[in-house]
Protein backbone atom coordinates (compact mmCIF):
# COMPACT_ATOMS: atom_id res chain seq x y z
CA UNK A 1 0.00 0.00 0.00
CA UNK A 2 3.06 2.25 0.65
CA UNK A 3 4.58 1.96 -2.39
CA UNK A 4 1.26 2.65 -4.57
CA UNK A 5 0.91 5.98 -2.37
CA UNK A 6 4.60 6.93 -3.19
CA UNK A 7 4.22 5.75 -7.01
CA UNK A 8 1.15 8.16 -7.41
CA UNK A 9 3.11 10.68 -5.55
CA UNK A 10 5.96 10.40 -7.83
CA UNK A 11 3.27 10.41 -10.90
CA UNK A 12 1.89 13.70 -9.81
CA UNK A 13 5.42 15.17 -9.06
CA UNK A 14 6.33 14.05 -12.52
CA UNK A 15 2.95 15.34 -14.42
CA UNK A 16 3.72 18.69 -12.47
CA UNK A 17 7.37 18.91 -14.17
CA UNK A 18 6.00 18.36 -17.37
CA UNK A 19 3.51 20.33 -17.27
CA UNK A 20 5.50 23.26 -15.97
CA UNK A 21 8.18 22.73 -18.37
CA UNK A 22 5.74 23.11 -21.09
CA UNK A 23 4.65 26.22 -19.71
CA UNK A 24 8.01 27.54 -19.88
CA UNK A 25 8.93 26.26 -23.40
CA UNK A 26 5.46 27.87 -24.39
CA UNK A 27 6.23 31.09 -22.67
CA UNK A 28 9.50 31.26 -24.94
CA UNK A 29 7.85 30.39 -27.63
CA UNK A 30 5.37 33.62 -26.98
CA UNK A 31 8.51 36.00 -26.21
CA UNK A 32 10.24 34.94 -29.17
CA UNK A 33 7.06 35.57 -31.70
CA UNK A 34 7.06 38.98 -29.93
CA UNK A 35 10.07 40.12 -30.14
CA UNK A 36 10.37 38.70 -34.24
CA UNK A 37 6.75 40.81 -34.75
CA UNK A 38 7.92 43.66 -33.37
CA UNK A 39 11.35 43.60 -35.81
CA UNK A 40 8.73 43.36 -38.93
CA UNK A 41 9.41 47.23 -39.85
CA UNK A 42 13.25 46.51 -39.57
CA UNK A 43 13.38 43.76 -41.44
CA UNK A 44 11.60 45.21 -44.05
CA UNK A 45 13.66 47.88 -44.24
CA UNK A 46 16.62 45.65 -44.57
CA UNK A 47 14.85 44.05 -47.56
CA UNK A 48 14.25 47.03 -49.08
CA UNK A 49 17.87 48.65 -48.86
CA UNK A 50 18.94 44.65 -50.33
CA UNK A 51 18.93 45.23 -53.64
CA UNK A 52 21.12 44.33 -56.32
CA UNK A 53 22.75 46.73 -58.28
CA UNK A 54 20.61 45.90 -61.55
CA UNK A 55 17.46 46.89 -59.72
CA UNK A 56 18.78 50.49 -59.09
CA UNK A 57 20.38 51.35 -62.20
CA UNK A 58 16.67 50.50 -63.72
CA UNK A 59 14.92 52.15 -60.85
CA UNK A 60 16.97 55.55 -61.35
CA UNK A 61 16.82 54.96 -65.28
CA UNK A 62 13.03 54.54 -65.55
CA UNK A 63 12.43 57.50 -62.83
CA UNK A 64 14.15 59.83 -65.22
CA UNK A 65 11.70 58.33 -67.75
CA UNK A 66 14.81 57.00 -70.38
CA UNK A 67 15.13 54.42 -72.55
CA UNK A 68 17.91 51.30 -72.09
CA UNK A 69 18.22 52.30 -76.05
CA UNK A 70 18.88 56.50 -75.13
CA UNK A 71 20.73 55.11 -72.03
CA UNK A 72 23.18 53.45 -73.98
CA UNK A 73 23.76 55.74 -76.69
CA UNK A 74 24.72 57.98 -74.25
CA UNK A 75 27.25 56.04 -72.63
CA UNK A 76 28.71 54.21 -76.39
CA UNK A 77 27.50 51.02 -74.81
CA UNK A 78 24.82 48.22 -76.57
CA UNK A 79 21.30 48.27 -75.88
CA UNK A 80 21.63 44.87 -74.88
CA UNK A 81 24.52 45.78 -72.10
CA UNK A 82 22.45 47.72 -70.62
CA UNK A 83 19.64 45.36 -70.46
CA UNK A 84 22.66 43.44 -69.31
CA UNK A 85 23.46 45.64 -65.97
CA UNK A 86 20.01 45.23 -65.22
CA UNK A 87 19.23 42.05 -65.12
CA UNK A 88 22.63 41.47 -63.36
CA UNK A 89 23.78 39.02 -65.46
CA UNK A 90 26.62 41.69 -65.69
CA UNK A 91 27.69 44.65 -63.79
CA UNK A 92 28.90 48.26 -65.14
CA UNK A 93 32.70 49.26 -65.24
CA UNK A 94 33.54 51.85 -62.98
CA UNK A 95 34.12 54.30 -66.00
CA UNK A 96 30.19 53.54 -67.00
CA UNK A 97 29.01 53.63 -63.48
CA UNK A 98 31.07 56.92 -62.99
CA UNK A 99 29.11 57.94 -66.45
CA UNK A 100 25.80 56.71 -64.92
CA UNK A 101 25.51 58.47 -62.36
CA UNK A 102 26.62 61.61 -64.11
CA UNK A 103 23.72 61.11 -66.67
CA UNK A 104 21.07 60.20 -63.62
CA UNK A 105 22.46 63.56 -61.68
CA UNK A 106 23.47 61.81 -58.64
CA UNK A 107 26.84 60.84 -56.53
CA UNK A 108 27.95 57.42 -57.84
CA UNK A 109 28.48 56.93 -54.27
CA UNK A 110 24.59 56.70 -54.34
CA UNK A 111 24.16 54.12 -57.06
CA UNK A 112 26.23 51.51 -54.92
CA UNK A 113 24.97 52.41 -51.43
CA UNK A 114 22.65 49.68 -50.19
CA UNK A 115 23.31 47.12 -52.89
CA UNK A 116 24.10 43.33 -52.50
CA UNK A 117 27.60 41.68 -54.01
CA UNK A 118 26.90 40.13 -57.37
CA UNK A 119 30.00 37.15 -57.82
CA UNK A 120 29.10 36.11 -60.95
CA UNK A 121 28.16 39.42 -62.88
CA UNK A 122 32.18 39.87 -62.74
CA UNK A 123 32.95 37.21 -64.82
CA UNK A 124 29.92 37.87 -67.28
CA UNK A 125 30.96 41.86 -67.58
CA UNK A 126 34.30 40.63 -69.33
CA UNK A 127 32.14 39.97 -72.50
CA UNK A 128 29.28 42.99 -72.53
CA UNK A 129 31.69 45.56 -73.09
Amino acid sequence: MKMAVWLTTLNILLAVVLAAAAVYLFVLVVRALKRYIATKEVRDEKQAAKRTLGETLKEYRTRRRMTQEFEAESLGVSRQTVSKWENGSADPSTTNLLALAKLYGVPAEELIRGVEANPAAGKAERGAE
